[in-house]
């Protein structure tokens, strides 16, 4: 089975920095596309950042210019920089994992908490 682990959040004040992981582990190939959701409480989860096989990528207009989503593929790893934060950042991150082997499948990680307050 696919398992997805997410590390690197934490609690960080407004104009820091955090870098999340996300290392997938138990498939090594057909991964289409990953991508970093998040969700605050009460609120709907929403897209961050999404890249895929060929490298193209896709920001929510509220990280444009900030977060940078990027990929190992050696270490089944994908990344995503958080610069310049925001209180409005405040949420928990979810990584996906999206294979395509003839079919479609997806799988979530777990969730980091990402706190931005003073």
């Amino acid at each position: 089975q696919v398992q997805l682990v997410e590390s690197g959040g934490g609690l960080v004040r407004p104009g820091g920095s955090l870098r999340l992981s996300c290392a997938v582990f138990g498939r090594l190939f057909s991964i289409n596309a990953m991508s970093w959701y998040r969700q605050a409480p009460g609120k709907q989860r929403e897209l961050v950042a999404a890249i895929t096989v060929d490298d193209s990528t896709n920001y929510a207009d509220s990280v444009k210019g900030r977060f940078t989503i990027s990929r190992d593929n050696a270490k089944n790893t994908v990344y995503l920089q958080m610069n310049s934060l925001k209180p409005e950042d405040t949420a928990v991150y979810y990584c996906n994992a999206e294979f395509y082997s003839g079919s479609y499948l997806n799988y979530w990680g777990q969730g980091t908490q990402v706190t931005v307050s003073s």
